[in-house]
């Protein structure tokens, strides 16, 4: 039995154990042992068997299930403990359920490369949601250029082939740049990383109403943690003193690590330093002082992203779709 001619039932044969293990083996099912995972795994690349093809025949068996890829960069130390994500993963979790299907949680790292084979063809989830573009597009892209029904939350003003929804990040930039700027900060820091399709959306939206009022901004590339922006913000005193009255933080966790740091120098926030965040997260509204912070509709991201996978699911193709933002008002401005 060589080539397309073997049979999944052909191969648990060679292997000595029933087609349902020889099955769960090829999905790399924790049940089965690593050992006979990886004995049936070998023998069906010796015999070219296609887990693929065998997985298409099954592809009109739904499985009701979304898998949702938390797109996290190999070099970044945010992880699924951030707050903002846990508030998408739990609006894209109802809005899921209200839809008759069930969510599958995953990361990029734990999904590796092939994304179709894994979650589609493997017959793990009928489509997936992705959050966040990161700094490359190539796993996506290739994920939905092999047929994966998928939409991915990020930045909708970036050019790609697969669908994006996402906030009006220029206009969020520009929301906080004029905010600083009526609160009578001159001299900005940028906290973030640009190559992040979102969060350079955000600084270039900021840069242009700062350079049009003839300010300052300094950009401080930093990972996506209050931990980085706690280390350079104190790295910034040291070196240069306080130099800044005002702080455009790409998120609010983020804006929090720069408050703490400068609340232990006595910084005072807002009278020394203005500071503006991004997200709207729970923790802005009960920090003290509360953050002033661009607030993203995730409830609303959250049907619209649903909603476009399962147009895919029908055959049908679907398009961006950018949310409005918001500027909310608080004490740290």
């Amino acid at each position: 039995m060589t080539g397309n001619k073997l049979t999944l039932a052909g191969l648990a044969k060679l292997a000595g154990v029933s087609t349902s293990t020889a099955s769960r083996a090829l999905h790399n099912n924790p049940l089965i042992k690593a050992e006979t995972r990886q004995r049936i795994q070998d023998l069906a690349k010796t015999h070219n068997f296609s887990l693929n093809a065998a997985a298409s025949r099954l592809r009109s068996q739904k499985t009701n299930v979304i898998a949702v890829i938390l797109n996290l960069d190999y070099e970044t130390e945010q992880s699924i403990d951030d707050p903002f994500l846990l508030k998408v993963v739990g609006d894209i979790n109802q809005a899921v359920n209200q839809q008759g299907y069930e969510l599958l949680l995953s990361n990029s790292r734990m999904a590796g490369e092939d994304w179709y084979g894994y979650f589609v063809a493997g017959r793990r989830a009928d489509g997936v949601i992705v959050v966040g573009q990161g700094k490359q597009q190539t796993q996506i892209e290739r994920a939905f250029a092999a047929g994966t029904p998928l939409v991915a939350w990020g930045d909708p003003s970036s050019e790609s082939d697969y669908p994006v929804v996402g906030s009006d990040n220029f206009r969020g930039g520009q929301l906080a740049a004029c905010h600083l700027l009526e609160k009578g900060a001159g001299r900005i820091l940028f906290l973030g990383d640009p190559d992040h399709a979102e969060i350079g959306e955000r600084y270039r939206g900021c840069l242009g109403e700062l350079e049009a009022a003839r300010a300052s901004l300094e950009l401080l590339p930093i990972d996506l943690t209050s931990e980085s922006a706690y280390r350079a913000i104190n790295l910034r005193l040291q070196s240069a003193g306080l130099n800044f009255d005002g702080v455009f933080a790409c998120s609010d966790m983020v804006a929090f690590g720069a408050m703490k740091a400068l609340k232990e120098r006595y910084v005072s926030v807002p009278n020394d330093v203005r500071i503006v965040g991004f997200d709207n997260i729970a923790m802005a509204e009960v920090s003290y002082p509360s953050l002033t912070t661009i607030a993203q509709n995730t409830r609303m991201a959250a049907q619209s992203l649903v909603s476009k996978l399962l147009i895919q699911l029908e055959g049908k193709k679907t398009c961006a779709e950018q949310l409005p933002i918001e500027l909310i008002c608080r004490q740290s401005s």
